[in-house]
């Protein structure tokens, strides 16, 4: 497998994208608006998005996906979610008030996008490659994803607050190389992560001691404008651990 980074900020301005991970060329992790860097080539080889939940940062370019390159392909977009997400995306996106609904277009036998709802826990496989939801807990129902190409593992857990149903679900993971996890805020704003179920540095040094596989720690998701801020306090939080900040472009091969 090779994952590429083409978003992982909190928000956006300048380089910033929104969270993205392009899986060899053909699977996207999310849809933030890194989708928009590629060029039509590369956006009409996607066949397969995973979405961790329905925050606007996550799926933004799937209409946009969906709509330019959809009468290009012979097959669907399928985009993979939890049922619950799929209601969302249904209901307050693909609803002909913000956006067409593609999975009618150009009919309901041959649509431009498909959904396929995922179970926690139940892996789908694509070419050789497993992808298994594991549990996060988000403002909104949310998974994360663990990505193994049976050489290793790589687990992104999206937006959450982490809690022990994942770090259970981590620790059974026997080829686990990379963990990329989210850090939203700084630790100044320690109850506004707690209450938007996100992460700060003091709360992920605490949710890291659950952690029990080695693992190279990346960071995503920091707010805009505090990055370097967060990071510093990572590094004093949960030093024994080493993260890294997750960067813009950046290449796992495992």
């Amino acid at each position: 497998m090779r994952l590429k980074v083409i978003g992982c900020s909190g928000g956006i301005g300048g380089s910033l994208r929104t969270t993205s991970l392009l899986l060899d060329h053909d699977v996207l992790i999310d849809a933030g608006t890194g989708v928009g860097d590629l060029d039509l080539e590369a956006l009409a080889r996607i066949d397969h998005v995973f979405v961790t939940h329905s925050h606007l940062d996550h799926v933004t370019s799937i209409p946009f996906l969906a709509d330019t390159v959809g009468g290009m392909r012979s097959e669907p977009l399928t985009v993979h979610a939890l049922p619950e997400t799929i209601a969302d995306l249904k209901q307050h996106l693909f609803n002909w008030k913000l956006w067409p609904d593609f999975t009618q277009i150009p009919s309901p036998e041959r649509p431009l996008l498909r959904f396929s709802p995922v179970t926690v826990g139940s892996s789908v496989a694509i070419a050789g490659r497993t992808i298994t939801p594991v549990p996060a807990k988000h403002v909104v129902p949310a998974v994360g994803y663990a990505l193994d190409s049976g050489v290793a593992s790589l687990v992104f857990t999206g937006d959450t607050c982490g809690g022990d149903l994942f770090w259970h679900a981590v620790n059974q993971i026997g080829n686990l190389r990379y963990l990329i996890i989210e850090t939203s805020f700084s630790d100044a704003e320690r109850e506004l992560a707690i209450q938007a179920r996100h992460l700060c540095p003091s709360l992920l040094a605490e949710q890291l001691t659950l952690l029990k596989r080695p693992a190279e720690i990346f960071i995503t998701h920091l707010k805009p404008g505090e990055g370097d801020k967060i990071m510093r306090e990572i590094e004093m939080d949960a030093k024994p651990w080493k993260p890294q900040m997750l960067q813009h472009q950046q290449v796992f091969d495992f």
